[in-house]
């Protein structure tokens, strides 16, 4: 009996914690509100590869935002430019970062008033992660 009660706690473990990993995952993610009279915001995260595969980002979209853009900043004769970036590569097992001075996401004519913003990451033509979160104030 001990062993039954043992053995189906296990199985409804197993159940409840699955093994498999998500392919791409979101954290630290800050998300400015736009300031009074703006309609545009920048978004920082990490993004980590749990696949043995690499991941190509080619699109980040977001229903408060009519568009969002991945961008890099580089310093190019001693001034900081921005340049937009088609797609981005997140090597096997690796993270990318999008910080301030560096990659970043801009978030471009929001739609309207709201406390949390939607951002859906799409590789290969399919949404491989869709996270919704708070604006940091």
């Amino acid at each position: 009996m001990k062993y039954a009660v043992l053995l189906i706690a296990s199985a409804l473990l197993t159940i409840a914690c699955p093994s498999e990993r998500a392919p791409l995952v979101a954290s630290d993610i800050a998300i400015a509100r736009p300031l009074p009279g703006m309609q545009m915001t920048a978004g920082y995260m990490t993004l980590t590869n749990n696949t043995s595969q690499q991941i190509t980002l080619t699109k980040v979209a977001s229903p408060q935002f009519a568009s969002v853009q991945m961008h890099e900043t580089v310093i190019e004769d001693g001034i900081a430019k921005m340049h937009r970036l088609d797609a981005v590569a997140i090597p096997p097992g690796d993270s990318l970062v999008f910080e301030p001075g560096a990659k970043h996401l801009m978030l471009m004519q929001a739609n309207g008033a709201t406390e949390n913003v939607t951002l859906e990451f799409t590789a290969d033509k399919a949404v491989l992660l869709s996270v919704n979160v708070a604006f940091t104030d």
